[in-house]
């Protein structure tokens, strides 16, 4: 059995549907259920005598020991964390509690576990945390993308968070020898994604006649991932990435915020275009920009591509396609997220900056 921590939000739920489709290994979803936390997502496979739930927050540290003593993982992949730059920085305190203190609980929960495992069992577990390339902070337009051996020099109180987790997984290899892998992904985008992202929130708003906020000249620049790429990406680094090492993930996609807007909204000008004959370009506002906002993420991923083959298939634009369709195609699961609190957000986070 694999440990997935975070199980029901984006990255973590695509990627235990991609895991079940492809072994018969079982998989305990940990999940909190925050507002990002959806069990919807994993419907199609609850009933599956493969996969279980436990509703558990990994700063619970009792509950955590628990789990680890009832079902013997070989395996955690720790993809749990609050992610969102704009909730951090109206409320750091829940990225401190969960980002740091919650990896600290899994860190010490899995070094205890491991250290009583048998020496097979040792070489076979393996502790991997999912992490983001915003913990090296920001770049000029032309520096070189960021490599694995990039100074950290994260900007929000989201990016530090998970810069502190980073080093604290880096500690319990170097100090206890914990069998620890990380992974600096950058910007993921796909099915199931929760609409505080741009890519989702575009598509909503688009699609439902309001407005489409873009933070200063939209000139800030990310590389796109596609949700399934980084899954497989995962994997194998699961399976084969060396000891104590961290692996970028890219997707090879560099693009500004406008172009990305842009790129959606003429895409769904061909596929659902609007009875009045308007653009969705038209629906665009510029925003004040929110603080600290890094210029350019660009990761550098040949490390990963060298030693162990992994590239992403997905171009931007076919991922993106994909990503738009599977929005149109699931409404009632938009909806079904979109609550109360969504709108709340919403008006706190972008009203006023027009």
């Amino acid at each position: 059995m694999i440990f997935v921590t975070g199980g029901a939000g984006f990255i973590g739920s695509n990627f235990i549907l991609n895991w079940l489709q492809s072994t018969d290994e079982s998989v305990l979803n940990i999940d909190k259920l925050t507002y990002a936390g959806n069990l919807t997502n994993l419907k199609s496979i609850e009933s599956s005598p493969q996969y279980s739930f436990a509703q558990a927050d990994i700063c619970d540290a009792d509950k955590i020991k628990s789990l680890f003593k009832a079902h013997r993982p070989r395996a955690i992949l720790h993809f749990a964390a609050e992610s969102h730059v704009d909730r951090s920085i109206h409320g750091p305190a829940e990225f401190i509690q969960t980002n740091i203190v919650g990896t600290f609980n899994l860190l010490q929960a899995s070094l205890e576990y491991w250290r009583g495992l048998d020496e097979t069992e040792k070489g076979r577990f393996r502790f991997l945390h999912v992490s983001t390339d915003e913990v090296y902070g920001t770049l000029d337009s032309k520096d070189p993308a960021f490599s694995e051996t990039t100074a950290y020099a994260p900007n929000s109180p989201y990016s530090a968070s998970k810069a502190a987790s980073d080093h604290l997984v880096r500690a319990y290899y170097y100090t206890y020898g914990l069998p620890v892998l990380t992974t600096n992904c950058s910007n993921n985008y796909g099915p199931m994604q929760f609409p505080e992202k741009l890519i989702p929130l575009v598509i909503h708003n688009a699609l439902g006649g309001k407005s489409l906020p873009i933070y200063g000249d939209g000139s800030n620049v990310r590389d796109w991932l596609y949700v399934q790429d980084h899954c497989e990406a995962i994997r194998v680094v699961l399976e084969k990435g060396r000891l104590g090492e961290t692996y970028n993930v890219g997707g090879w996609n560099e693009k500004r915020n406008i172009e990305v807007v842009d790129a959606i909204c003429d895409f769904l000008d061909q596929v659902r275009p609007l009875p009045s004959g308007v653009k969705y370009r038209d629906q665009k506002v510029f925003v004040a920009d929110r603080p600290g906002h890094d210029k350019r993420y660009a990761i550098d991923a040949s490390k990963i591509e060298k030693e162990l083959g992994w590239r992403p298939t997905e171009s931007f634009e076919t991922g993106l396609k994909k990503t738009i369709q599977w929005y149109l195609d699931n409404e009632e699961w938009v909806r079904g997220v979109v609550s109360g609190s969504y709108r709340e957000w919403f008006g706190m986070n972008y009203g006023g900056r027009v």
